[in-house]
């Protein structure tokens, strides 16, 4: 398996933000990772990215810890886009991308931001200070950073909230097209159910820090007799049962 989490568990004092969960990714899949506000998703985030210690168990990737082997090695195999965190704000898009560019050791630094910003239609706006920027471009911009140095791993925390239409559309298209060419593998953590059932091969659906349920779009919909992946997704979150 390419991604191990094993009894993962991180505690802030007395509350348990994620508790003893397990999952698995293999290498070129796209994973959806679902649950209502609070549930763990973005912690999981976190500690996958090495930014939250875990207050128990591991992530392996290729059987390798990520905590204790050459962490910063394997950690450039990951890349990270979310609208929450905002890139420096006072910082052009492109001193933004070349000052990640460099973070993350990317070799033909400019050959790399040209690709990249063409691919996500970002170079009409390459001068203005990233906190100018519309909701739509901050979003593509946060793509093309998180995209820059090819990464294996990309973990995405809601990439189209809050985004029109159109904008959300592109960035979906985008990142299908990208994992396409390039066979990455994306860990999704999204409210956007329609979203879920176009990029995902398969989903996990937390609720209060555990795994409930695992499976395909279908699968779950099947399973909890429902028509479409939000009326499953209600029922679960909504429910007081342990699914899985």
């Amino acid at each position: 398996m390419f991604i191990e989490i094993n009894n993962l568990t991180k505690n802030y004092g007395k509350y348990t933000a994620v508790n003893k969960i397990n999952f698995a990714i293999d290498k070129n899949k796209t994973i959806g990772l679902l649950g209502p506000n609070g549930c763990g998703k973005t912690t999981t985030i976190g500690m996958m990215l090495g930014l939250v210690t875990p207050s128990e168990g591991e992530i392996t990737i290729e059987n390798k810890n990520i905590n204790t082997f050459r962490r910063d090695e394997i950690l450039k195999r990951f890349n990270f886009a979310s609208p929450y965190v905002e890139l420096p704000k006072k910082l052009t898009v492109k001193q933004n991308l070349e000052i990640y560019g460099r973070l993350y050791g990317v070799k033909e630094l400019r050959k790399r931001i040209e690709e990249i910003s063409i691919d996500l239609d970002i170079k009409n706006f390459f001068n203005r200070k990233t906190g100018e920027l519309s909701s739509g471009q901050k979003n593509r911009v946060s793509l093309a950073k998180s995209l820059i140095n090819k990464p294996e791993i990309l973990l995405l925390d809601e990439p189209t909230a809050s985004l029109d239409p159109d904008i959300g559309d592109f960035i979906r298209s985008y990142i299908q097209e990208y994992k396409s060419k390039n066979k990455i593998t994306i860990l999704l953590a999204s409210h956007n159910m329609n979203e879920v059932e176009r990029l995902c091969d398969s989903i996990i659906m937390m609720k209060k820090g555990r795994i409930i349920d695992v499976g395909t779009c279908g699968e779950l919909i099947k399973k909890h007799g429902r028509s479409n992946l939000e009326e499953t997704f209600l029922k679960l979150a909504r429910s007081k049962d342990e699914f899985f």
